[in-house]
């Protein structure tokens, strides 16, 4: 070659290489048009945005190459996109919160509405049937609805011996209206109600409702519980803050496409998952004991059906009652004969009537009301509900990267991997904390899992462990709470008046500082409002699960 043909030659390559080193001048002078477009639709002002790219190397998120993006607007897609993020867990969040919230509000309401027709029954039916059987009574039956309002609602009530209570304060006030020509002192009544047990004076009423109604009060507690504890859970968890490795990779994979001058490049769907499940590792954590909770709330449903169901008997309260009335009006005189040999002569009363002048009044016969059909609709709809919504802590990120962050419908060389268009190659990782040590996209922790997590799993466990123990008709609460009282009942913050009708010589054990109330539920009108001012769980319960999250979390750390 010639010496003027060779010379010219290393001109150009040296111009060459000399372009490669400054850039691509064409890529150098792409306008900047679309990304002011999204920018500024954002609410962002225009006035700092390039019109054409400027070099990138302020960028401290997204590749340094060219770019659209000062080192302000870097700044602020990192806040959006951060924001957006933690509004679309909020309203995932809420939708279910909302569900779970609809639930409890139906049942809650159900179970109440049960209750208080039950009430109505006996009020409507008992006077025109007892007339002053039921006058003498009337306190003790409002004490025990009222009692039962407040079990159900979360009380520190041990059930068994709430009924028992009842039935001895009901015993002296009938015997003494069966027996008004008699004087009969506390010490005469303290004999009757030791042997009551063995007089059996309301025949099997007592031991039916007491099998019975502890069965159907702990499951239908326990079930509405179990609503209020997931909706807990849910909301606590959703405001835990994203980190900074977290929110770098939220950038990278919503906006730095715009700051390299291809908006419409689309995230690849294996690169959203990973950065989502990187995000979100925590919250996934909660998955094993989240489905163990519903899956105990969709099992203990079957305790609502049949004689012994929460329906039958929530609802029929009245009607153990009215037996047990008939009961003790059959067998009268066998029982005073009874009392009397155990218990001695009483002095007769010079201002009582006598018995002859008292009108022995008739039986009353109820019939037990059909089921309207409402219950087993609300458990078809919950059960359905409840499912759908197991694998919804591992599958937010898939579901955020579909309906939230506008994925890109295909892996091919169109989306956008983080770095450029073009395929996304690493593995989509699996769920949970331990599985993100080697996630491409996010730097993650695994020795530091988050205790706002940590304490709402432990929450799970406890009340997958009272449903459990609900499902075998076991107060799991009292139980618990039984092992470490004092029986001092200090305490308990029940009100003034219920407490005072719980001293008796058999309320000790039954004032034990339980245990779970219901969380969301409003305050009801009329009767329900004395279950509104029922006790929140006690205090020392928030220091027992941290202490247990602590020893439960410390091997995972290692």
């Amino acid at each position: 070659m010639e010496p003027r043909a060779r010379g010219w030659w290393l001109l150009c390559a040296a111009a060459a290489l000399a372009a490669c080193a400054r850039g691509d001048p064409a890529s150098k002078g792409r306008s900047c048009s679309e990304v002011r477009q999204v920018y500024g639709a954002k609410g962002f002002s225009l006035s700092d945005v390039p019109q054409a790219e400027i070099s990138g190397e302020h960028l401290r998120i997204c590749p340094q190459g060219y770019t659209c993006c000062t080192s302000e607007m870097e700044e602020n897609l990192a806040n959006r996109s951060r924001a957006e993020l933690e509004t679309a867990l909020l309203d995932s969040a809420h939708a279910l919160q909302a569900t779970l919230a609809t639930q409890l509000q139906s049942f809650d309401d159900h179970f109440q509405q049960l209750l208080n027709e039950s009430e109505r029954a006996l009020q409507d039916a008992f006077p025109g049937a007892f007339g002053e059987l039921y006058t003498q009574g009337a306190k003790a039956f409002r004490d025990l609805y009222a009692e039962l309002r407040l079990y159900y609602r979360g009380a520190n009530l041990h059930l068994e011996d709430t009924l028992a209570e009842f039935w001895a304060r009901l015993l002296e006030r009938l015997f003494r209206q069966l027996h008004p020509q008699l004087l009969l002192p506390d010490d005469y009544l303290d004999c009757l109600g030791k042997q009551a047990d063995a007089l059996r004076p309301f025949g099997e009423a007592p031991r039916e409702l007491r099998l019975r109604a502890t069965r159907a009060f702990v499951a239908a507690r326990a079930f509405v519980q179990g609503l209020g504890v997931a909706g807990d859970v849910v909301r606590k968890v959703a405001q835990v803050p994203l980190g900074p490795e977290c929110s770098r990779a939220v950038m990278k994979l919503a906006y730095c496409a715009h700051c390299l001058g291809v908006p419409g490049a689309r995230p690849c769907p294996d690169y959203c998952r990973n950065v989502l499940k990187g995000c979100l590792a925590n919250q996934a954590d909660l998955d094993a004991e989240w489905r163990n909770l519903l899956d105990s709330m969709v099992l203990i449903t079957d305790k609502f059906w049949g004689p012994s169901g929460a329906e039958s008997v929530i609802g029929g309260v009245h009607l153990w009652l009215a037996e047990a009335i008939n009961a003790l009006q059959d067998n009268r005189d066998i029982l005073t004969a009874k009392v009397i040999q155990g218990c001695g002569n009483p002095k007769v009363n010079p201002q009582g009537s006598g018995p002859e002048e008292k009108r022995r009044q008739g039986k009353l016969v109820l019939q037990e009301k059909p089921p309207t059909g409402t219950l087993e609709k609300l458990v078809s709809e919950a059960k359905t509900q409840l499912r759908d919504a197991q694998d919804f802590w591992i599958s937010l990120p898939s579901m955020l990267c579909s309906e939230k962050m506008a994925m890109s419908s295909a892996s091919d060389d169109r989306c956008w991997n983080g770095m450029a268009k073009g395929r996304y190659l690493p593995e989509v990782m699996g769920d949970g904390l331990a599985n993100q040590i080697n996630n491409p996209e996010v730097e993650v922790d695994i020795t530091k899992p988050d205790m706002t997590v940590r304490q709402q799993i432990m929450q799970l466990k406890v009340m997958t462990n009272r449903l459990r123990g609900a499902y075998s008709g076991n107060d799991v609460d009292f139980q618990d709470a039984s092992d470490d009282s004092s029986g001092s009942g200090s305490g308990d913050s029940c009100p003034d008046d219920l407490c005072d009708r719980r001293v008796s010589k058999k309320s000790s054990s039954s004032r034990t500082t339980l245990t779970h109330a219901l969380p969301g539920l409003s305050e009801r009108e009329g009767q329900k409002t004395s279950a509104a001012s029922c006790p929140q769980p006690c205090a020392s319960l928030p220091l027992l699960l941290l202490s247990l999250v602590l020893s439960a979390a410390r091997p995972t750390w290692r």
